[in-house]
């Protein structure tokens, strides 16, 4: 069955479950491929160049910036984050679908870059953006204690940039409220299926 080529942008606070979510989706559905973004920051632990990141250079991520090369970059804590357009648009002309995990601030960038193509551009066409919520914050900061990984003022900052996320969902074509795993999924699922046309 021939499906629509889908540019999915998901974002979501930290803790609601994406990473996951993403994870289910790229083994269930074989036509989704996972955008892996730029960066020139140096591999960390056991990162892998074109697993994890691609790595470069900044003289090198400087003349992509300049090629126009990226849909969407930022310089975070002097290094440099982007996400590359060619790699998509190949994805898409193979009629693959491509997944992007970003977080409001890079979304509006894209949303942006979208806009501003053609309407009959594969990016434009297939674009779909989605973002994911908690239940409630009570729940998230549940989460947040719960997976033990932070210490109790990384919690606090990461609730407080949750509250300023979650105040941008609006933003987004689609949300999806991660209430229960299972139900979360299915109902991205449902989403995909029904924009891809394989309903």
């Amino acid at each position: 069955m021939k499906t629509k080529p889908l540019f999915i942008v998901m974002s979501a606070p930290s803790g609601c479950g994406k990473s996951t979510l993403i994870d289910m989706l790229l083994q269930e559905y074989h036509d989704i491929v996972y955008s892996i973004s730029c960066t020139t920051r140096p591999p960390r632990g056991d990162e892998e160049d074109g697993l994890d990141y691609h790595f470069k250079t900044k003289k090198r991520f400087e003349e992509l910036i300049r090629e126009n090369a990226f849909i969407e970059y930022a310089k975070v804590h002097d290094n440099y984050y982007g996400t590359l357009k060619a790699p998509i648009e190949e994805v898409l002309a193979e009629g693959n679908s491509m997944i992007l995990d970003i977080d409001v601030q890079g979304a509006a960038k894209v949303r942006d870059y979208v806009r501003a193509l053609p309407n009959n551009d594969p990016l434009k066409i297939g674009y779909v953006d989605i973002f994911l919520l908690p239940p409630d914050l009570d729940e998230l900061r549940r989460r947040l204690v719960g997976r033990g990984t932070d210490a109790p003022d990384v919690i606090e900052r990461r609730l407080a940039n949750a509250e300023g996320e979650i105040a941008r969902a609006g933003e987004y074509m689609f949300k999806v409220i991660n209430d229960d795993l299972g139900h979360a999924y299915k109902r991205l699922c449902d989403l995909i299926d029904a924009l891809s046309g394989r309903m």
